[in-house]
């Protein structure tokens, strides 16, 4: 009985994030099987990414391994989800859609993650798994999300330019994804890094992310139809 509402708890906090970015498609909101099929993939995607930073575990240093491969590995994870399953279909009709798109995989990725350090942090307590689902909820799986809402946005963007111009924004996108995923793993090394992460970078994501959102929505109420 209590795994099951240890699981619930660790699914929970995607659940709701995946609601918030969802609700945020006002104008054309996407289909669910499509935001579920993304999602899936995005828990998928998680156990190849798991492999390659297994091995590369192996040769590197943890710290390398936090801060400079996992950025990197796991966004561009989450974004070959997007890219490969949504981003040329008909439903992909609006710049809001790469968002909103990113967060379902970046959620499905964040789902799995959750699920395998609250009960990885079970195995020691009960107390130790409740504190993890929390920090996790507030830190670690809106994290997810907002990295992945930065190239969703490029994706988003994209999508509607010339082909000659789509290899440069979406990089943009992708290369500062991973540069605040590396700077968010890296602040949580010491407890200064986590007090700035915490009052200045996190809220920083948030300002940005919603600016983002906003110019989507803005561009798609005035794309032709």
């Amino acid at each position: 009985m209590e795994t099951g509402y240890l699981f619930l708890l660790a699914v929970a906090p995607a659940a709701f994030w995946l609601w918030y970015f969802y609700s945020k498609d006002r104008f054309e909101p996407e289909p669910l099987s499509w935001i579920l099929l993304v999602y899936i993939f995005g828990i998928v995607v998680t156990i190849p990414v798991a492999f390659i930073e297994g091995v590369l575990r192996l040769v590197l240093s943890e710290f390398l391994l936090v801060v400079m491969v996992a950025p990197i590995v796991e966004e561009f994870g989450k974004y070959l989800v997007v890219r490969k399953t949504v981003w040329e279909s008909v439903e992909f009709d609006e710049p809001i859609d790469g968002i909103v798109y990113a967060a379902a995989a970046g959620l499905g990725f964040a789902t799995l993650e959750n699920v395998i350090y609250v009960f990885s942090a079970f195995e020691t307590s009960m107390v130790l798994a409740l504190q993890t689902v929390l920090v996790r909820a507030l830190l670690s799986v809106p994290g997810h999300v907002l990295f992945s809402a930065m190239w969703g946005y490029s994706l988003g963007k994209a999508r509607f330019i010339p082909e000659e111009q789509r290899r440069g924004v979406i990089a943009t996108g992708l290369i500062l994804a991973m540069a605040f995923h590396s700077l968010f793993n890296l602040l949580l090394y010491d407890a200064i890094g986590f007090a700035i992460l915490v009052l200045v970078i996190v809220p920083v994501l948030w300002f940005s992310v919603h600016k983002k959102i906003d110019q989507a929505l803005l561009s798609s109420m005035y794309r032709p139809k």
